[in-house]
């Protein structure tokens, strides 16, 4: 009776000591594919920020949100420094950081584009009132 206890202590033991080997191993795979991952340059992110920056000048951008589109540019250049030194993450964040930036910057050049047209109409139709005024008289 006594070997049969020891026996499956052992196996007890065993079984634990493998589970446990087991999950060791996953937590070390699982942050060996997260290391390979964050180790992938940003190229997506870096286009779609660079079409987000040329949008944004032409729309005028520079013009009508010059604050957003220098933060833009800034931050773009940052991310292109941290693409060079292979700091991927900061890379990232710093490139949908200044994708954002020139978004706000394409936005508020349309709306004082738009303003503008408003208060060109608005001129065009007092223009016309006055000139019918004169007509009248």
């Amino acid at each position: 009776m006594e070997l049969t206890t020891m026996k499956t202590r052992t196996s007890k033991l065993s079984s634990t000591h493998l589970r446990g080997i087991k999950l060791a191993a996953l937590a070390l795979g699982s942050s060996l594919v997260l290391a390979g991952c964050a180790g992938n340059p940003p190229t997506e992110q870096y286009a779609v920020t660079q079409s987000a920056v040329n949008s944004a000048v032409s729309a005028g951008g520079t013009e009508f949100a010059a604050v957003e589109m220098k933060a833009a540019q800034d931050k773009f250049k940052q991310a292109e420094i941290a693409m060079h030194d292979k700091k991927y993450d900061e890379a990232k964040r710093l490139a949908e950081q200044a994708e954002w930036d020139a978004r706000v910057a394409e936005r508020k050049a349309q709306a004082a584009k738009a303003q503008k047209a408003v208060q060109d109409a608005r001129q065009g139709v007092q223009d016309v009132r006055q000139e019918g005024l004169r007509s009248a008289q």
